[in-house]
């Protein structure tokens, strides 16, 4: 199930401090992106922060688990993505801090590589 649109203003109402934020619709959820780059899922009604070995001590402090889903039988872990506390909801303030460790985390992430384009052969 997508997000609702009043979730998705109140998120970027919350996280405005961090720069522009925007969403796209992914999955059956949405991405939530700072100035282009990614740092928060939101999926089933949960929002979940880009975490690594930054920030992911946090996240374990509060009892947190990182996403999970299942296919085909079996559970499968996201571990970049975990549990946002609840907590946080009534502390914008804080809300916005752990968005920065969020953002921080994406930050420090290894940029994809593009594939190479195919070279052409000339022929002949």
């Amino acid at each position: 199930m997508a997000p609702s649109a009043d979730f998705l203003a109140f998120l970027k109402d919350q996280l405005r401090g961090l720069g522009h934020i925007t969403t796209r619709r992914m999955f059956s959820g949405a991405g939530l992106y700072c100035d282009g780059l990614i740092f928060a899922l939101i999926l089933r009604d949960t929002l979940y922060f880009k975490v690594d070995d930054g920030n992911r001590q946090a996240y374990e402090a509060e009892g947190l688990e990182p996403f999970t889903y299942e296919a085909r039988g079996r559970k499968v872990r996201i571990g970049a993505y975990w549990q946002v506390p609840e907590r946080l909801f009534d502390d914008p303030d804080e809300m916005l801090d752990w968005a920065r460790g969020a953002l921080a985390a994406a930050r420090r992430a290894p940029a994809k590589k593009k594939p190479r384009a195919k070279s052409k052969r000339a022929s002949g």
